[in-house]
């Protein structure tokens, strides 16, 4: 255990979480709605320091980054725990394991210092937060990124975007890139199938944005809830509205968890999709989980050069010389 950043004492031994937006008021012996931030005594403490329960080495393209150090690889850690509850998580097993059942808090020791040194020993230009939600073990991942950009390795987040003012700007100085799941344009279903709101995402990306840090959205299109035109439409112009600049990823929808009875997302829905998102303005839109239709190249806005040609995670050709088309000189955006 650690003690927790954010938070403030209440009368009764109870506390106030200011990590994130849910903004829980814990009782004494209790545990926040991510289920791994517990009272004791009045003081918060995270239980999942240091338990790292998911690790791999992965290519940053499968966060997905595709204008962070394209083609490089990241050591992806995670610890059990989310603040949110979705029903389509495809990691529900470990987000949710700490709210479910017998709440356990498992995973495997691992110090700041061993992820640091673990994504060195195996030549990893980054290290992604991931698989869960990694605002909930905001301790173990700020201690983790300041080793790591001292040493001169990335730190990136890939995350709901449920977090606060405070928190971001305290990660920020250490943070290299964002990928943020926007959910969709409907506070209604961020609280029906997310269990939380739309708004302080909105913020997130607009902060992370304003503060330099590289930001990628992605967005997963299920069918029925935000597979629509009008939703497409909102979301493209909304990206703008922070920066054309900024990478959309439209992923298909596999049904998993408790949206089995739903289809997966026809790649006709997720072409229409990017046609829309290029037609708002956007400069890099891409197809995510259809490897091999297209839509996951990169092509100059410019020029509409073939820049990037990708299949599924793996880079058969990249021609960006500088960061710009080789075609016609424009400047590509992104961390290349």
């Amino acid at each position: 255990m650690k003690e927790a950043m954010f938070y403030e004492k209440l009368e009764g031994n109870a506390v106030r979480c200011l990590l994130c937006p849910h903004q829980c008021k814990i009782n004494e012996s209790r545990r926040g709605i991510c289920g791994v931030r517990e009272n004791r005594g009045g003081v918060l403490y995270s239980l999942v320091y240091g338990k790292v329960i998911a690790r791999g080495i992965d290519p940053i393209e499968k966060k997905p980054f595709f204008h962070f150090y394209p083609g490089s690889e990241a050591y992806s850690i995670a610890t059990v725990g989310c603040n949110f509850r979705c029903k389509n998580c495809q990691n529900f097993e470990i987000s949710q394991m700490p709210k479910e059942g017998e709440k356990l808090i498992v995973g495997e020791d691992a110090s700041p210092e061993e992820i640091v040194a673990a994504a060195k020993q195996y030549g990893c230009r980054s290290i992604a937060y991931t698989y869960t939600e990694p605002t909930i073990f905001f301790e173990f991942a700020y201690d983790t990124a300041r080793l790591a950009h001292k040493e001169g390795i990335g730190n990136t987040f890939i995350t709901n975007g449920h977090i606060t003012e405070e928190a971001i700007r305290t990660l920020v100085p250490y943070l290299d890139a964002v990928n943020v799941d926007l959910k969709g344009l409907s506070e209604d279903l961020y609280q029906k199938i997310c269990g939380g709101h739309l708004k302080p995402v909105q913020d997130a990306i607009k902060l992370y944005k304003s503060l330099g840090v590289w930001v990628e959205v992605t967005t997963l299109v299920i069918p029925t809830l935000n597979d629509f035109e009008e939703e497409f439409r909102g979301i493209a112009e909304f990206i703008k509205s922070v920066g054309v600049d900024i990478p959309w990823h439209i992923s298909q929808f596999y049904p998993t968890y408790k949206l089995t009875h739903l289809p997966p997302t026809p790649v006709t829905t997720l072409r229409e999709a990017r046609g829309i998102g290029l037609d708002v303005g956007l400069r890099y839109v891409y197809e995510g989980n259809v490897p091999g239709e297209g839509g996951e190249n990169t092509y100059c806005y410019q020029c509409g050069e073939l820049l990037i040609r990708r299949y599924g995670f793996q880079i058969l050709e990249n021609k960006i010389q500088d960061s710009r088309c080789p075609s016609c000189g424009a400047r590509i955006d992104g961390i290349l």
